[in-house]
């Protein structure tokens, strides 16, 4: 397995692998990463996600070069043979926690982007080196990073291929929060409990809400936050939440 996934309580922690190329992802791995976010995707006792790599010195470094790219290059035009996962096609709404404990680049940057909450050790690196090979990022970085950051810093990343430290990344507005190393996982695990003791269908339309309306107009984007207000209204979550207050004790939510 390149892709560990555990479950505990309403938290998964995927958790990518491969120690003999600083965590980067080959064909098995994206695979199983697939796999695994499927199974996460329709688990109804599966709330909030952390994704973190093995070891102290990478979250992840992107595709491997001696495997994956040939791949990639040998289904060219042919988008739809591209495992199914956040990074493209995917729509996951429930929220994603980053744990990075090192290296962040190419496709590592990438995963980190899909994920809502970012935590970085304090030695974490970060940068998208696709351009040093006559690429440019495959898997959501020009697009993702464009959306997030100032332009100027995203073309800076995107057409240098430079490499930024935690502090700068965390200065720009790329991740949450920075920590020692050894309180990386523990940090993303406090940020997942915490979003647990909120109701877990409001998270999700929460952001299906704010993705959805960065690709629309801002009247269409305030229709499709009233429906999904309105939906919210009917649901037991709602229901619990709204007695729990009046009764001021805490919510028992049950993704209902």
């Amino acid at each position: 397995m390149a892709i560990y996934y555990q479950l505990e309580g309403h938290v998964a922690t995927f958790t990518i692998d491969n120690p003999h190329s600083y965590n980067a992802i080959d064909v098995k791995t994206l695979r199983e990463f697939q796999d695994t976010m499927h199974k996460f995707r329709d688990d109804e006792n599966a709330w909030v996600g952390i994704i973190t790599g093995a070891g102290e010195k990478a979250f992840c470094t992107g595709a491997d070069i001696a495997d994956m790219l040939p791949f990639i290059k040998s289904i060219r035009g042919k988008s739809w043979l591209m495992p199914d996962t956040p990074l493209r096609f995917m729509e996951m709404y429930k929220p994603l926690i980053a744990a990075v404990n090192g290296f962040a680049l190419g496709g590592g940057l990438e995963m980190m982007l899909i994920c809502d909450i970012r935590v970085a050790a304090e030695h974490a690196q970060f940068g998208v080196p696709e351009i040093t090979l006559g690429l440019i990022p495959g898997w959501g970085g020009t697009q993702r990073l464009s959306r997030e950051l100032p332009y100027c810093k995203a073309a800076e990343l995107v057409l240098s291929g430079k490499k930024i430290n935690a502090q700068e990344a965390l200065r720009i507005g790329l991740i949450n929060e920075v920590v020692p190393k050894e309180q990386v996982l523990t940090s993303a695990k406090n940020w997942a409990e915490n979003l647990c003791q909120v109701g877990p269908l409001a998270l999700r339309a929460g952001k299906q809400s704010m993705l959805t309306g960065r690709e629309i107009s801002l009247p269409e984007g305030i229709k499709l936050e009233a429906t999904l207000f309105d939906y919210l209204l009917s649901t037991e979550d709602f229901e619990e939440g709204r007695s729990a207050f009046l009764q001021k004790r805490k919510p028992v939510f049950k993704a209902k």
